[in-house]
């Protein structure tokens, strides 16, 4: 499929796909959507010491280096990405100029080219495992916080926006973790309801209305 590196409103870069009319991030700024739907709404709303979060579409990294760059506390963080980018794509990526973190720059090309499946340390505070799986293989339970829900939209892979992959996401959370996503569309709350998460509507990021966040707890 053919790719393409656009930039965003916001000037950071994200990678389109012309045939499907999608991208890796929102086309109103990749590193705002970041920080709204992410940082804002998912990190800063844990309260644990230790963090465990699962990303669902490691993509171009940028979810994970800002989480990098703004977490107080350990992170363990696992990144799921069935087709990873090429390290030339990962070159044309601006987001250290856009970040203003030229101090970090060695660890964003780190977190790409640390080996796949296994555990690494980034940082003393922060760990990065990747792995390269279909969303559909997970079997995680109980082991995660926080999930970044960042897979490309229902409207080109409805299949990874369904009961059955929610009903995973819930089983890998721990009770009370979260899945916060930029989606914002009834079907997919309709699916996070219907295996038992509690769900809220949020305010979204530039460019969309609306987007959700769904909290594991017992009933």
């Amino acid at each position: 499929m053919k790719r393409e590196i656009l930039i965003t409103s916001d000037g950071s870069s994200t990678i389109h796909l012309p045939d499907w009319d999608e991208q890796y991030h929102s086309k109103n700024g990749s590193i705002n959507e970041t920080y709204h739907v992410f940082i804002e709404s998912g990190l800063k709303q844990v309260s644990e010491n230790k963090v465990s979060i699962l990303e669902i579409g490691f993509g171009t990294g940028l979810n994970c280096f800002i989480t990098y760059l703004e977490a107080k506390k350990e992170i363990n963080y696992v990144g799921v990405e069935a087709y990873p980018v090429t390290a030339e794509e990962v070159e044309k990526m601006n987001f250290i100029s856009i970040l203003k973190a030229e101090k970090e720059s060695e660890n964003f090309q780190k977190m790409h080219a640390v080996s796949w499946e296994e555990k690494h340390q980034i940082s003393k505070t922060f760990s990065l495992t990747k792995r390269k799986q279909f969303f559909e293989d997970i079997e995680d339970k109980d082991a995660f916080n926080l999930i970044y829900f960042d897979a490309f939209g229902a409207r080109v892979q409805p299949q990874l926006w369904t009961e059955e992959i929610f009903q995973k996401m819930f089983e890998a959370l721990k009770e009370n973790g979260v899945l916060v996503t930029y989606s914002a569309k009834g079907s997919v709350r309709r699916a996070m309801q219907a295996v038992g998460f509690i769900v809220e509507r949020l305010p979204g990021p530039p460019g969309k209305r609306e987007m959700l966040r769904a909290t594991k707890k017992s009933v």
